[in-house]
């Protein structure tokens, strides 16, 4: 069996800092967009983020450049800021020590989940990594799922998603996985739920505690 792991949200603490750095980012270009409403997005990726408040012909003229900005104010202050939630490298021995193969799938940019890895402590437990830069569309699209799928090659039936978003579940059914969640990102349980997640639980150290009889080893 196998488990891919969302990063930002289910692993890391670092929701409200993304947020916050693309609230900023999209102020610096004229949009002032309200801290609540930048977050309820978070999760997504650039490319699916940013429609949501920009039009199309704003996109074009503005795009690239909001969105290198972004990821530049982000590495720069707020990257450092970010910390692992506790208990995600005790569930990765605990999952390694049942035969399970690992990947982690993110929007984020390759250079941030090289640092994530690191903080969480889990490079070594980890099978297959896959960043934005190797998917065309983020999530709620499957891709980043779907290539993570690939590079653990197990069969679909025998993996499972943890994220802490709506747009996890989304698009881990689309590529044919479920999802468990977890609410440590802030998203509320019912929104998890009518997603398409199929157990909730607090946290990592959560669902390690909580493990035997949970869908990953059920």
């Amino acid at each position: 069996m196998g488990v891919i792991f969302d990063i930002d949200g289910t692993l890391v603490d670092s929701v409200d800092l993304h947020a916050a750095a693309w609230q900023r980012a999209m102020r610096d270009f004229g949009k002032d967009v309200a801290f609540e409403a930048v977050r309820a997005q978070i999760g997504k990726g650039g490319d699916q983020l940013l429609p949501v408040f920009f039009s199309q012909d704003e996109l074009k003229r503005i795009g690239p450049r909001l969105e290198t900005h972004r990821a530049e104010l982000f590495r720069r202050e707020y990257l450092p800021r970010v910390r692992p939630f506790p208990g995600v490298r005790a569930l990765f021995e605990e999952l390694r020590s049942r035969g399970q193969r690992i990947a982690l799938a993110s929007s984020s940019d390759e250079e941030e989940v090289v640092h994530y890895q690191r903080i969480a402590e889990v490079a070594d437990l980890t099978d297959a990594v896959v960043s934005k830069a190797l998917v065309e569309h983020s999530k709620p699209c499957p891709d980043v799922f779907a290539a993570a799928l690939a590079k653990l090659k197990i069969a679909a039936g025998s993996v499972m998603v943890v994220g802490d978003t709506p747009y996890d579940a989304e698009a881990a059914g689309k590529a044919g996985l479920p999802t468990i969640g977890v609410l440590c990102g802030g998203f509320p349980e019912d929104k998890l739920r009518k997603a398409g997640c199929i157990a909730i639980y607090r946290d990592p150290a959560d669902l390690l505690a909580r493990i035997e009889g949970s869908p990953l080893v059920s």
